[in-house]
C-alpha cells in the first residue's frame, strides 16, 4: 500500500471536521465540478476481527489495512473500511450510531458476470443467501446476503438477452 493511499485512509478515519469549514464559494472559489467517485465506505461493526475474517473468506481479499479498531479491504476502486462501533461514535459525532436491530438502510452491490456461479462459490464458503438468485424486472439477476453485522450485500449480473 502506498504511503499516499495510507495517509488518505488515515485522514478519513480521523474525520476532518467539515462543520466549521467554509465552502469553496465562501472562500472565493467557484466549484467547477462535484466529485463523481466514492473512494471508501465505512461499515460500523461489533467485532472487527470476526468481520475481518468473514470478508477475507467471503471475498478472498487480504486486508489493505488493519489496526485495533479497523480493517480495510480494496474492491477495485472502492475501499470498504470495517470500523469498530466504539470508534464510530467519534467519527460521526454528533450523529448517533444505530444498532444492528434498527434495520437496513442500504445495500452494497457487486457486479458479476454470472450470479449463479458466484452464489455457488459463496455457498461453498459458508455464506447463506437472504434471497436469490432472482431475475428482476429491471434486467438483472440478483442475490443478497449479510455480513456478520447485518450489512446487506447484493450480487448482480445482467440477464443475457
Amino acid at each position: 500500500m502506498s504511503s499516499v493511499a495510507l495517509e488518505g485512509l488515515i485522514r478519513s478515519r480521523s474525520q476532518i471536521r467539515l462543520s466549521n469549514a467554509k465552502t469553496p464559494h465562501e472562500r472565493g472559489r467557484e466549484v467547477s465540478e462535484l466529485p463523481k467517485s466514492v473512494g471508501a465506505i465505512t461499515l460500523f461493526v461489533e467485532d472487527v476481527r470476526r468481520s475481518q475474517a468473514f470478508y477475507e473468506k467471503t471475498f478472498d481479499l487480504p486486508p489493505l489495512l488493519e489496526d485495533g479498531d479497523a480493517a480495510a479491504f480494496k474492491f477495485e476502486n472502492t475501499i470498504v473500511n470495517l470500523l469498530q462501533v466504539r470508534a464510530a461514535y467519534e467519527l460521526i459525532d454528533p450523529a448517533p450510531v444505530a444498532a444492528r436491530e434498527a434495520g437496513s438502510r442500504f445495500q452494497l452491490t457487486i457486479w458479476v458476470e454470472d450470479a449463479d456461479a458466484v452464489c455457488a462459490e459463496l455457498a461453498s464458503r459458508g455464506v447463506e443467501l437472504l434471497n436469490g438468485p432472482i431475475d428482476r424486472e429491471w434486467g438483472l439477476r440478483t442475490a443478497t446476503f449479510t455480513d456478520p453485522d447485518g450489512h446487506i450485500w447484493e450480487i448482480a449480473a445482467k440477464i443475457p438477452a
